[in-house]
């Protein structure tokens, strides 16, 4: 595939000069499991995940001796990034009969790529969502090929059963919500939140996670309900405390549209590459004198896990 120019008119002169793109909202899960130092690096394929566990039994300290008591176990979690990559040229020639042409240098040979610095910030921003929307609804047998290249944390935590926590209990004027709406939205947090493990609940990084349309239905119902107080900031960070407690409501581009909502300790959530940002920092363009055409190149691996299923609450519906 190459330039799409179909919709523009023969050239006319128009003003080239700045080339606007739109904004895109970057993987925002994986900044913050980058932040949090959930990044495992220098994968190729899979690699296990050592998960240690130990308990403490209390013994009697009137006598002396040593009795021994108490285990310790080692459990693994295998962590498999997904093989990805994009390629794309270009025929700069495309351009010659539109507005664009006053961006191609002097000449008939076009080595070079206009708005190149633009053009390679735009691709970056378009992996970025796409990764933040795979990270959270990533199916290998998904048909859509930007979600198959490996499973995400919602398939992941589907597939460990009834070891998660299920919210899903919760009730509205006695019946099981099958939806969330502006009506059971608080109720429906209020669950999550009282679903969370006890051991877990006071923990400083646990986060309850939803999509971005889930959480302005709870804002919307947070204002409707006069609860000013709780201050929400969309155009930043999208987050604010849950009511009465110090557990972040987050919400994330990649669980929109899909009605779930996960709660638990960010350090439970892992991301799998082979090199940190390699998607950004391995960005390959060049002119190819074969072709006459700029190429794009772009490699990179990618995958997701969690740790202890048994300490995230889910919310399916």
């Amino acid at each position: 595939m190459g330039f799409s120019v179909g919709t523009l008119a023969s050239y006319t002169k128009e003003n080239v000069q700045p080339l606007l793109t739109s904004a895109v909202l970057g993987s925002k899960t994986a900044q913050i499991l980058k932040d949090a130092g959930q990044i495992v690096v220098g994968i190729k394929s899979s690699e296990k995940l050592p998960i240690m566990d130990t308990d403490a039994f209390f013994q009697s300290g009137d006598a002396c001796g040593f009795n021994a008591s108490g285990t310790t176990s080692f459990t693994q979690r295998e962590l498999s990034v997904g093989r990805l990559k994009l390629n794309e040229s270009l025929c700069l020639r495309d351009l010659e009969a539109k507005f664009l042409q006053q961006a191609l240098p002097a000449g008939s040979n076009y080595d070079s790529m206009v708005f190149a610095e633009a053009y390679a910030a735009r691709k970056a921003e378009k992996i970025a969502a796409q990764l933040e929307t795979a990270s959270w609804q990533g199916d290998t047998a998904s048909a859509n090929g930007n979600l198959n290249k490996f499973d995400g944390f919602i398939k992941l935590i589907t597939a460990a059963g009834a070891s998660v926590v299920n919210a899903n209990s919760v009730t509205y004027h006695g019946s099981v919500a099958t939806d969330i709406t502006e009506a059971n939205v608080i109720g429906v947090f209020d669950a999550v939140y009282k679903a969370l493990p006890a051991e877990i609940v006071a923990k400083d990084d646990v986060a309850i996670m939803c999509g971005m349309d889930v959480f302005r239905t709870y804002t919307i119902k947070l204002k409707n309900t006069n609860l000013f107080h709780y201050q929400v900031n969309e155009k930043a960070d999208a987050q604010f405390f849950l009511p009465g407690t110090q557990i972040r409501v987050i919400a994330l581009q990649g669980l929109n549209g899909t009605t779930k909502i996960v709660a638990g300790r960010i350090s439970n959530f892992f991301i799998g590459t082979d090199l940190m940002d390699e998607q950004y920092e391995k960005f390959k363009m060049w002119y190819d004198d074969n072709d006459d055409l700029v190429k794009t190149a772009v490699h990179w691996k990618y995958g997701t896990q969690i740790a202890f299923p048994d300490q995230i609450v889910k919310f399916f519906v």
